[in-house]
């Protein structure tokens, strides 16, 4: 069985000069794209919700390694708090140029036990979250000529998922808007993309089950890692990619292909 390599940092600065703010940053993926823009030279704005302690731990990792980063605590639901945050982030870096929309739920309910309130809050967070957050920062965006939005959604939104009608709406919504966001933003130099993670090896909430062996589920033999899907908006947030708008780039080693 083939083993993970470890995912290494381009060897130049390729983000320098850029403002990030990635949401939902703390842990998992949102930690480790926080890590890897800043290892591209960007200056990071960590958001969470709630996890300030492992916000603060990103933020400190960051600026051992030379970078620039801060912590904001807002809930993307809230219009209110993502502007306030969105206007702290302005007002201390000047600037946004990258929207990383990474703040989700990963509740899992079947459908016939489900009420109404938990069918919302998937909503509430992706598609309201993404809409406060991409309606605060384009001003910025516009005004420097350009800027980059990437969101993480997930092989469910194609593939379907037990337990996960609603969050596979929700992250079915936020593809058509962000691909519906590329054709209208793209004459202001902005670039809209989705990242659509497969399995990866994450910290779960302790009410799911013990991950499966990759072997005969994944043509990789093995599930992914959180590094691999922040180099992969790294690379969308960089200028190799700067001719690629409202697409969504699959990271799940072949387990599914679309």
């Amino acid at each position: 069985m083939m083993t993970s390599a470890p995912v290494s940092a381009a060897p130049t600065q390729e983000l320098a000069g850029k403002v990030a703010l990635v949401t939902g940053a703390g842990i998992n993926i949102g930690r480790a794209t926080a890590l890897a823009l800043a290892a591209a030279g960007a200056t990071v704005a960590v958001n969470t919700r709630a996890s300030r302690d492992a916000a603060e731990a990103v933020v400190r990792e960051i600026r051992a390694a030379g970078g620039q980063a801060e912590c904001y605590l807002a809930d993307v639901a809230d219009a209110t708090q993502v502007q306030q945050m969105t206007d702290g982030v302005i007002k201390r870096f000047g600037r946004i140029d990258i929207l990383v929309l990474n703040a989700s739920v990963r509740r899992e309910t079947r459908f016939v036990d489900m009420t109404f309130e938990q069918w919302k809050v998937p909503l509430s967070i992706s598609l309201d979250g993404s809409f406060h957050c991409i309606k605060a920062c384009l001003p910025s965006m516009i005004a420097a000529g350009g800027g980059n939005i990437v969101a993480l959604t997930g092989s469910n939104v194609l593939a379907g998922g037990i337990g996960k009608v609603h969050s596979s709406a929700a992250k079915s919504g936020l593809t058509g808007m962000i691909r519906a966001l590329a054709r209208e933003v793209g004459q202001h130099g902005i670039r809209a993309n989705c990242v659509s993670p497969g399995s990866i090896n994450t910290t779960r909430p302790s009410h799911r089950s013990a991950r499966r062996d990759a072997k005969g589920i994944v043509p990789l033999e093995r599930w992914g890692e959180s590094d691999e899907i922040a180099a992969t908006v790294r690379f969308l947030c960089g200028p190799g990619a700067s001719y690629i708008t409202g697409q969504t780039l699959h990271v799940n080693g072949g387990q599914w292909m679309f």
